[in-house]
């Protein structure tokens, strides 16, 4: 994967709602593929790490 290209998440659908993240050496940063130049968030590597292993933990419930 190439670092600091943006790229749709794997969770998107195909119905215009999509999550782009991009990968950078020291964070992730996250936008609305809809307006990206309405700016985005960035996380630190590990608040990044943290997020996601949540998200998978919480998912394994459903």
């Amino acid at each position: 994967m190439e670092r600091n290209a943006w790229r749709k998440s794997s969770r998107s659908g195909n119905n215009g709602q999509c999550v782009e993240v991009r990968d950078r050496c020291v964070q992730v940063d996250v936008r609305d593929s809809k307006a990206p130049a309405a700016g985005m968030l960035s996380f630190e590597l590990a608040a990044w790490g943290a997020f996601v292993n949540g998200i998978k933990a919480d998912g394994s419930r459903s």
